[in-house]
């Protein structure tokens, strides 16, 4: 399934019915009075943050939602029968703002959470409701009210605790499957993963987290190179950063080159990233050869603590994990 992470629909609520001109006719009464009922509301356009929604993909297919106008009133009092509401369920991370004006309207977080967009137009009153002392026999109702529309722009930002980044190929996706149920498709060339990929982390220690792996980025991400800033968005909502490092593809003349790539486009794109708390983690110790790579990048960055890990034979994986919980912890007694 193609992941879709940014959505404009339009929506329009119903009109509302128009009141009744009636006038009771029954054998024997012959100035029954008016009775011409209320028209019905029209139906509104609902948004709902559901858990069992992951993508926006939905609305690839459908931009247009119309809620039912209601129903005239009929004579005998009789009210028309209102619009039916439409709820559109959308997974919680998603902004919700004006397309036109570019108005932030809400950001959904949490599950169950509910927006009217635009609210259906309220029924017309019978003529029944113009009755008076001076006025017995009132031949006039009101018509329904107008439904509303707009264009919504819908922008969702996964929520996760813990976002993996790093150049492609770096071992994210292999170390999500490592930690979690997450089964992202893996293999030997860029931009292998090209959704974001969520996974739930338990441990014998802590409650569970979240963690992302976040694809695409590389050199020039954060002006669409790549996958580009389609991927930094959902950054921006993690509370930790993994930063992972292929150790086996080092540069000896800058160990630093794949560090300060990733560090320097997540800056550009939104400088609260940056100062995001991050682990730094070198991936692929089983390979042959990495240990002089691995010190060579240490002492190049002696003020941050170096994980050493093979995501792939699970090597040093429970260590970053206990450093993940501890972090996530500090994160969470600061907030």
């Amino acid at each position: 399934m193609k992941f879709i992470d940014e959505a404009v629909i339009t929506v329009e609520s119903g009109r509302g019915g128009a009141g009744c001109v009636s006038f009771r006719r029954e054998r024997f009464i012959p100035k029954g009075g008016p009775d011409g009922g209320d028209g019905g509301n029209g139906g509104s356009i609902v948004l709902r943050a559901s858990s069992q929604k992951r993508t926006l993909y939905q609305f690839r297919h459908r931009q247009h939602f119309k809620a039912r106008n209601g129903m005239p009133g009929q004579g005998k009092q009789k009210t028309g029968r209102s619009g039916a509401d439409i709820v559109i369920e959308i997974p919680p991370g998603t902004l919700v703002s004006d397309a036109e004006t570019g108005e932030l309207i809400r950001d959904f977080v949490h599950p169950g959470e509910t927006l009217v967009l635009v609210r259906g137009g309220r029924g017309g009153r019978g003529n029944a409701r113009f009755k008076s002392s001076t006025n017995r026999t009132p031949r006039y109702a009101q018509p329904g009210e107008p439904g509303q529309a707009r264009k919504i722009r819908l922008e969702l930002k996964l929520l996760a605790d813990v976002g993996l980044v790093g150049l492609p190929n770096a071992g994210k996706s292999t170390l999500i499957r490592t930690i979690s149920a997450a089964r992202p498709k893996t293999a030997d060339y860029p931009f292998t993963t090209l959704t974001p990929q969520l996974g739930v982390v338990h441990t014998d220690w802590s409650d569970p987290f979240v963690v992302a792996d976040i694809p695409g980025l590389i050199e020039g991400a954060h002006e669409g190179a790549g996958l580009g800033i389609r991927f930094l968005r959902h950054i921006e909502r993690t509370r930790v950063l993994v930063h992972l490092i292929d150790v086996s593809a080092l540069d000896p003349g800058d160990p630093l080159k794949a560090y300060d790539t990733i560090n320097r486009e997540m800056a550009r794109y939104n400088r609260a990233l940056a100062e995001k708390p991050q682990i730094v983690v070198l991936n692929k110790i089983d390979r042959p050869d990495t240990a002089q790579a691995a010190a060579a990048f240490e002492a190049a960055l002696p003020e941050k603590t170096v994980q050493r890990i093979s995501a792939l034979e699970g090597t040093g994986v429970r260590d970053l994990l206990s450093e993940i919980v501890k972090v996530l912890d500090h994160e969470q007694s600061r907030a």
